[in-house]
């Protein structure tokens, strides 16, 4: 089965278990698209551990008529992004969350062909689905990338939020990036406890749009 139908059978599945198909309303989509951040790397469950399946899980406390998918793709940057997203569109998307970025950052690709690849995929978005609200994840790297290129790399997010006056989750990794207890052994992809104040960050902006 393809590793992207798996993860939307798992979503309907957790939805399903945890009452948000809710009697009455018609269920909505919020697509997180990401890379290993947002696949849950690392993880041993990453259908329940994972940020997006803890926001499901507070989406449903909420009783609210939301599902879930997360289009995570371990390795992924913005250019392979922008190849895969017109496969993810097909499917409904009322909030597109783009969590993309960190993997450019550390192989040092420019910030400004980040960008470009960055608006061009929520320019496919608005296109596929124009009501879509798009919602930025802003990301950092660390200074030793060099201080100009970490921070062009940290300003391209909310330009690129204010450019589709899309709500901008400030840092995704905020309380958990350089703090080993919320890391797993490579430093870099958060443990189940990191990715509980992952889904925190991202609870705070996206609550307010549900």
């Amino acid at each position: 089965m393809h590793a992207g139908l798996l993860r939307l059978l798992v979503s309907f599945l957790i939805s399903a278990a945890t009452g948000v198909l809710c009697t009455g309303a018609e269920t909505r989509t919020i697509v997180f698209f990401g890379d290993s951040l947002t696949a849950g790397y690392g993880l041993a469950e990453p259908g329940e551990d994972a940020y997006p399946a803890l926001v499901q899980k507070k989406i449903a406390s909420a009783n609210l008529p939301w599902r879930v998918i997360n289009a995570g793709l371990s390795g992924e940057t913005t250019a392979g992004g922008l190849r895969r997203v017109d496969w993810i569109l097909r499917q409904p998307a009322d909030i597109f969350v783009l969590a993309l970025g960190a993997n450019d950052g550390l192989r040092g690709i420019p910030p400004g062909v980040s960008q470009q690849n960055l608006e061009q995929i929520l320019e496919r978005v608005r296109t596929r689905h124009p009501a879509a609200i798009l919602v930025v994840a802003g990301m950092q790297i660390p200074r030793e990338m060099g201080s100009d290129f970490s921070a062009a790399f940290g300003r391209m997010f909310p330009d690129v939020a204010t450019k589709f006056d899309a709500p901008l989750i400030p840092f995704l990794l905020e309380g958990v990036g350089g703090r080993p207890e919320f890391n797993n052994g490579d430093g870099i992809h958060p443990n189940p406890a990191g990715h509980t104040i992952v889904a925190e960050n991202v609870w705070k902006v996206l609550r307010p749009l549900l």
